[in-house]
């Protein structure tokens, strides 16, 4: 499963379940959740928007760089768009191999190489105002 949705659509047990394979016996799951803090402000929340088109092949192309380089069976990234309040959830990625430190890997590798390569902007809401993060293209 690759997707962008909104944080409330964004569900972890469906996540999990999409990479469940007789063949693994580990599942890695990342949760990525907005925090209320940044730099010693406090955060009201975040909002992500995503060049959508570009966003879904780039997170496919990791999903497939997931398997082939730690012999994944099943990887699923789904990613929020729109407003997220602190607590709620930002990115899943769930990634199911053989033995648990591929997995573990595997979720390492997804979530740098997302916030790398990925078209998805975040801004975020202080109290005393807002800014758009540029961590990537």
């Amino acid at each position: 499963m690759i997707a962008l949705k909104s944080t409330n659509d964004i569900n972890v047990s469906e996540i999990t379940d999409s990479v469940k394979s007789d063949s693994c016996g580990a599942i890695d799951v990342f949760i990525g959740t907005v925090r209320n803090n940044f730099k010693g402000k406090d955060v009201a929340k975040l909002f992500f928007e995503a060049y959508e088109p570009m966003a879904i092949s780039e997170l496919t192309k990791i999903a497939n760089q997931v398997k082939e380089k730690y012999h994944a069976d099943k990887v699923s990234i789904v990613h929020a768009l729109g407003d997220c309040l602190v607590g709620e959830i930002a990115v899943v990625i769930a990634v199911s191999t053989p033995h648990r430190k591929a997995s573990f890997d595997g979720c390492q590798y997804a979530i740098d190489t997302l916030k790398e390569t990925v078209p998805i902007w975040k801004k975020e809401f202080f109290e005393d105002g807002s800014h758009w993060v540029f961590s990537h293209p």
